[in-house]
């Protein structure tokens, strides 16, 4: 709140020292007043930095914007042991997991925590319907049997450097938005290669902060031999399922370990049977002291997206995209979660993506409520009108700001109804896997006539890898129903003159039955099977020339391309001017905040929050306590409910209270916490740390209460759920049997 007060004390002081007086004195200008005050108000209501709890902080700017706030807080680091260029920080041991997640080191042995709905998609691959991994859980007893994650990664921060100046260098003469877009991609891509081309481990990007007004450099490591470790059955990893997610209380377990292999010099290695587990920079010690309200609580993590800067139309726009993902997923779930309770290997194929898509569709549903229920776009729109107020103070400010809000209301009204109808064609027709395949097939052998024998060998060998991979995860009968239901959403859903012309086949030839058309799409194409496929793919090839233009998947497939890439291209027309109004937005935020700090909006790369273990009130007269315990599972279980099932063995070891050295001081066993740090999706999976930066637990979720927290930071509402580091340990050691994996980690009773 000091920097509230410190803002507010300049402009009432700026005021007092103009020619305007108040107690009639002299006649009070009353449009400077109101000018004044709706940037006085906000400050109140928009200001990044007004609560210690929020932002997603760049870790290279901990000691000019945030470590005295922190220690005073109670952290007992320095900013040199959170994040350092030359020696070994915490920073070390926190990792890309994946494509979308966060992990840590937890051992000199490269042991990888994460989240369980993290590895899921990883854990999904290794199972089948006679090793079940999902449903049974799994662990490793020794490095034999830890499980190559084949297409899995694990990714190092190695640097972070600013590099604004040279890039705005660069472009200080472009003369048109086209060539500035070139000019960028030349120079950033000058830049990664000079920070990687004499180490070949390395890869790097360039990545734009606060809307293009600044950006960094980072550099990676990528390791490529990731191997299963262990993970508890889904009836732990994924208690309470769709039901309780996003939700408070919590009591699910959401945790999985990898390991990350190495040559022997410690480099990044293809698999092979000769690499040897990591030995990392840093890993992180796990604390078994437990926490208590008001503890100091820090996450650092990779947060994929968050959208704090937008303006009052642009939150309505988003909750119209969000409700065409809502209908289109909740549609195609039912459809796929059908198949899925019938049948074991239906199950195991679709669990990973129905898991990724109700996720996000849950997300959206829970965003929409809260934007309505905590008056966020109105709260948005006071804000605009704060920013436009401040600009007509100056003839400077309006030179370089006055068109800013302008553009954004009128190019956001000339997109929404774009942006929304390119939602429902992704979301529907788009989704249906048969068309995936037949494009994807298809597109690979566009060159295979015209080249040579050891590029066509290539081609195919890289078109049957990928069908190997696609089968392997497809039911043909469950695709067939989705197909149906998705087009019966597109149908219903887009404008008569957006529909893909396969519509028109539909009217003319099967006499208006999406049934009847999708039934015969199945029956002739060659890509309901691996077998088919790669049967029709052979009898091609002898010819010279592969090509599947004539297959009714195939051309379905670009039938909704042609739609999509037609609303794309009208979409991008405003979408370049409401970028470039955005930066300038932005650009005036940092100026009218000047000397505030302010961190920019979540891109995947490397911040750090921080904040408290708090309790929170969701309503009048309801309090929810910070932490839960095992006793909540038992409360919450439903043998009827296959996302409340309790196994047997957990069950045992509750009724003898068999926790070890896991359970609070009062004799009951952790389970979930929360604490106020802001996180978002990507800091699935990151590590909550103490004062001392030992581990506490892993962050997995948000709270529903404040799912409109991507847009605007609810101090009193937002909370960061975590796993409890004990519940974690306890399930590996007492319930899993696998205490041998504690034994090489760094623990403090």
């Amino acid at each position: 709140m000091i920097f509230i007060f410190q803002y507010l004390a300049k402009l009432i002081n700026k005021f007092l020292k103009s020619n305007y007086y108040f107690c009639g004195r002299q006649t009070i200008n009353m449009k400077t007043f109101k000018k004044i005050f709706i940037t006085m108000l906000a400050a109140s209501v928009f200001s990044f930095s007004a609560f210690a709890d929020e932002g997603m902080w760049l870790l290279p700017l901990l000691e000019k914007m945030n470590i005295k706030t922190m220690q005073e807080m109670g952290c007992e680091l320095t900013a040199e042991e959170i994040y350092s260029i030359n020696n070994s920080s915490l920073k070390d041991a926190i990792v890309i997991f994946g494509g979308g997640c966060t992990a840590e080191i937890v051992s000199d042995k490269g042991l990888v925590l994460t989240n369980h709905h993290c590895g899921y998609s990883a854990i999904q691959k290794l199972s089948s319907v006679d090793h079940d991994y999902l449903s049974d859980g799994y662990w490793a007893m020794n490095y034999d049997q830890e499980l190559p994650a084949a297409g899995l990664s694990v990714t190092f921060i190695e640097s972070f450097t600013d590099v604004t100046d040279r890039i705005e260098k660069a472009l200080k003469n472009v003369n048109s938005d086209e060539e500035r877009d070139l000019l960028l991609r030349y120079i950033s891509k000058e830049i990664v290669k000079e920070a990687t081309e004499k180490t070949p481990y390395l890869s790097a990007s360039v990545e734009s902060f606060f809307g293009g007004n600044t950006y960094y450099l980072v550099v990676y490591k990528v390791y490529r031999d990731i191997r299963f470790v262990g993970a508890p059955p889904s009836s732990i990893g994924k208690f309470g399922a769709d039901t309780d997610n996003w939700m408070w209380p919590r009591h699910t377990c959401d945790f999985s370990m990898f390991r990350i292999y190495a040559d022997k010099n410690g480099n990044p290695a293809a698999y092979s049977k000769d690499n040897v587990p990591y030995n990392p920079q840093k890993h992180l010690t796990v604390s078994l002291k437990g926490i208590k309200e008001g503890d100091f609580s820090m996450i650092m993590g990779f947060p994929g997206s968050t959208n704090r800067y937008l303006t009052g139309p642009e939150i309505t726009m988003v909750k119209a995209q969000n409700e065409a993902g809502i209908y289109c997923r909740g549609r195609r779930q039912d459809a796929l979660l059908e198949d899925m309770l019938a049948d074991p290997a239906v199950r195991i194929k679709y669990s990973s993506k129905y898991s990724s898509s109700s996720n996000y569709w849950k997300n959206w549903i829970g965003m929409n409520e809260q934007i309505d229920k905590l008056n966020v776009e109105q709260r948005r729109k006071d804000n605009d009108d704060a920013f436009r107020a401040w600009v007509a103070e100056k003839p400077s400010r309006q030179k370089k700001y006055g068109n800013t809000m302008d553009e954004i209301y009128s190019t956001v009204a000339q997109s929404q109804e774009l942006i929304v109808n390119y939602n429902y064609v992704t979301e529907s027709v788009n989704r249906i896997e048969i068309f995936t395949v037949a494009n994807n097939i298809n597109n690979r052998f566009i060159n295979y006539a015209s080249s040579d024998a050891s590029a066509r060998q290539q081609i195919m060998d890289g078109a049957k890898a990928y069908l190997k991979s696609f089968y392997k995860d497809y039911n043909m009968p469950t695709d067939l129903k989705v197909a149906k239901v998705m087009m019966e959403v597109c149908k219903e859903k887009m404008p008569a003159n957006l529909l893909p012309d396969f519509f028109q086949t539909v009217d003319d030839k099967f006499n208006g039955s999406i049934s009847d058309f999708v039934d015969y799409i199945f029956a002739c194409s060659q890509f309901v099977s691996m077998e088919k496929a790669l049967a029709a793919i052979e009898s091609k090839a002898l010819t010279g020339e592969i090509s599947f233009t004539d297959d009714p998947a195939y051309i379905c497939a670009q039938s909704v391309r042609t739609i999509a890439i037609g609303i794309n291209k009208d979409l991008s027309n405003v979408s370049v001017r409401l970028a470039k109004a955005q930066k300038s937005f932005i650009a005036g935020q940092l100026e009218m905040k000047d000397g505030q700090p302010i961190y920019p909006d979540a891109n995947f790369t490397m911040r750090l929050t921080y904040g408290n273990v708090k309790s929170y009130e969701p309503k009048d007269g309801v309090e929810y306590k910070y932490y839960t315990t095992l006793k909540g599972v038992m409360e919450k279980e439903d043998p009827d409910n296959w996302e409340f099932v309790v196994p047997a063995k957990l069950k045992e070891l509750y009724e003898a209270r068999d926790y070890g050295r896991y359970a609070n001081a009062d004799g009951s066993m952790p389970n979930c916490f929360i604490m106020t740090g802001d996180i978002t999706g990507g800091n699935s999976g990151s590590p909550v740390l103490n004062s001392k930066g030992q581990l506490t637990g892993l962050a997995f979720d948000g709270n529903w209460e404040a799912m409109s927290g991507d847009i605007i930071f609810e101090p009193d509402l937002q909370r960061c759920i975590c796993v409890d580091i004990r519940y974690v340990l306890f399930i590996i050691d007492k319930f899993g049997g696998a205490g041998y994996l504690l034994d090489e980690m760094t623990i403090d009773q």
